[in-house]
């Protein structure tokens, strides 16, 4: 496993890949990494030639500096798992790096930016968007391989790709959960025993919304009730709790059994803002 630290570093390894025809995945992280990021290493490892992890804790993605300053920092492990799995490089750059001065340039995703998670993290997916462009230019991958839990992030990327026209393929893996059903997330780190065990609400709601809509009951009904129950559980905050379509995010207020559909939920436990998702017609 070879660790880079510049694109200039990384251009000649590219360079003698791009030559010898083989396909480069790569695997966008900001560390702190769970199986969640290594089921995304390992599809990779299984379908290209190639596989390039980055490391980089993006600080204009941070609505919230206290979040930034928290984000857990793990990096001697994340380098141990990651050679333990046989990746091929580590692209860890310096902030410096990849701010060599602050970004003038904002990227507006449109409607994507005032649902969810664009309405309550303002400025969140300029900084994703940055940081993303400036990833693909310097990698230069033949796909790039995302988690299904960050849904909304899935899809301001592919628009991304789409309308800058970048050269290069996405593919969304399934969440991984832990075996109780939580997704598994870095923020979980922050968690302490208490607050880890209210943090199953989100998970378990979402089946419970599930199952009703299945069953036929309305959909304003049962979000009115998912609400409620949040608002008995001491540590815990409802941010939203909304039936969408997983590729334009619009937000329905009835299910259509013959249309795609999730369901997306965040909410803090404590002070750690958690968010999830949960496929009802994919």
């Amino acid at each position: 496993m070879k660790l880079i630290h510049t694109g200039a570093e990384w251009n000649p390894h590219w360079l003698s890949h791009l030559q010898s025809n083989r396909q480069i995945g790569f695997v966008p992280t900001m560390g702190a990494l769970h199986q969640g990021h290594l089921d995304l290493v390992q599809t990779s490892k299984s379908k290209m030639d190639v596989t390039v992890v980055s490391i980089f804790v993006n600080p204009t993605q941070f609505n919230n500096p206290k979040d930034f300053e928290k984000y857990p920092i793990t990096l001697d492990a994340d380098l141990e798992k990651l050679e333990s799995i046989g990746v091929d490089y580590v692209f860890l750059p310096s902030i410096e790096t990849m701010y060599p001065s602050p970004s003038c340039l904002t990227l507006d995703f449109g409607d994507l930016e005032r649902v969810l998670e664009g309405r309550f993290r303002p400025g969140h997916f300029n900084g994703v968007g940055i940081i993303v462009s400036k990833l693909f230019h310097m990698i230069k991958p033949h796909i790039a391989f995302f988690g299904q839990k960050d849904l909304q992030q899935v899809a301001v990327i592919k628009r991304l790709v789409k309308d800058l026209s970048f050269d290069i393929q996405l593919e969304t893996v399934l969440t991984r959960r832990e075996t109780d059903g939580l997704a598994m997330s870095s923020r979980n780190m922050r968690l302490n025993n208490e607050e880890r065990q209210k943090a199953l609400l989100l998970f378990t709601s979402l089946i419970k919304a599930k199952n009703q809509l299945m069953e036929g009951r309305p959909w304003l009904s049962i979000k009115s009730e998912i609400e409620k129950e949040f608002d008995q559980v001491e540590l815990a905050r409802l941010e939203y709790f909304e039936l969408i379509h997983p590729d334009t995010f619009e937000i329905k207020n009835d299910f259509d059994p013959n249309q795609k559909s999730s369901i997306c939920v965040a909410a803090y436990i404590g002070e750690v803002r958690l968010i999830d998702n949960l496929p009802i017609i994919p």
